[in-house]
């Protein structure tokens, strides 16, 4: 077993809500110490946390991430505080800016400035959540103020992050920073760094803090299938811009590069086969439990002290929840 580190675990919905609210009560069971989900096109993240802290009494329950585009502040915060009494404290609020043609295609909204939208977005949130008067904002506006619920001034706001300037804010405004596809040696010379930076520049030291990192993982005997069970998966993310950024820091310019030519021939299996396997190894934990152990202790050992074990599809998650779980005590 791991010594005991605070590791999480993100429990995605599928195909079947009462599979997921099983698994979420096996994290739960086994130690784990959250349980985060999505916020894709499926069922809404929020909504489904609600049905998880029906299914436990324990474990921490987050987003990660909810797009900040997707509600008003207003919105979020009755949402976030009726959530936080259901689960009895329980909620960690991870929010995030998504993608321009996400935001724009799905929801109508506009990402201008994410870094100072995400600034103003949680200055809002936490004061309708302390019960004070929200500041005036250049992007949304409100007077909205919560009655007979609350106030909760300490529930966690996480917020997702890739770039340096993200960095910083999350480690200035936030409780925790949420990381996707972030390897270990980018959150040690990138990631850790800039929130160093963010908490200074707040007053503030990195105690209590969380780093969340979602490492794909599973234990299977070929790595192979769970490799080309994530090149099919990535597929997306290779062409956000965003990501490709911190790709591209992270030293896998290569990897973009083979994509993009592959994508420019239209040539999907070239585009998968442009993920390259150092790019997954050093991404995922695969392989036996060992080995899923020892991937997860990597991020931990780089900085991320709350490693989430995922999900990668068409493997056994329930038994690499088994073998990745925290060590008691």
């Amino acid at each position: 077993m791991l010594a005991r580190m605070a590791i999480g675990s993100f429990v995605s919905a599928g195909r079947s809500l009462s599979d997921a609210m099983a698994r979420v009560a096996l994290a739960e069971e086994l130690g784990y110490d959250a349980a985060y989900v999505t916020h894709i096109a499926g069922r809404d993240s929020l909504t489904l946390l609600a049905a998880y802290a029906a299914a436990t009494a324990r474990i921490g329950l987050g987003t990660g991430v909810v797009p900040i585009y997707t509600r008003t502040p207003a919105t979020m915060a009755m949402t976030a505080a009726t959530l936080h009494e259901q689960s009895g404290g329980r909620l960690r609020l991870g929010l995030g800016v998504s993608h321009r043609g996400v935001v724009e295609a799905w929801y109508g909204q506009t990402i201008d400035k994410p870094v100072a939208e995400m600034r103003e977005y949680v200055a809002i949130l936490r004061a309708i959540l302390a019960g004070e008067p929200p500041p005036a904002g250049e992007k949304w506006q409100t007077s909205f103020a919560l009655s007979g619920i609350g106030p909760y001034p300490d529930l966690p706001i996480y917020v997702a992050a890739l770039s340096p300037a993200m960095l910083r804010l999350a480690g200035e405004i936030a409780d925790g920073a949420m990381l996707w596809l972030c390897n270990p040696e980018y959150i040690r010379a990138v990631v850790v760094p800039e929130l160093h930076a963010g908490r200074e520049r707040a007053g503030k030291t990195m105690d209590g803090f969380e780093v969340v990192a979602a490492v794909p993982s599973a234990v299977v005997e070929d790595p192979g299938t769970a490799f080309a069970s994530m090149r099919r998966d990535l597929l997306t993310y290779f062409g956000l811009p965003f990501y490709r950024a911190m790709l591209e820091r992270s030293g896998f310019g290569e990897d973009i590069a083979a994509y993009d030519e592959a994508a420019a021939r239209g040539d999907g299996e070239a585009m998968q086969a442009a993920i390259s396997e150092r790019f997954l190894r050093a991404l995922c934990a695969i392989g036996s439990p060992e080995e899923v152990r020892a991937g997860v202790a990597r991020y931990d050992e780089a900085g991320a002290n709350a490693p989430c074990v995922g999900p990668i599809a068409r493997t056994d998650f329930e038994g690499t929840l088994r073998a990745a779980a925290p060590a008691p005590g």
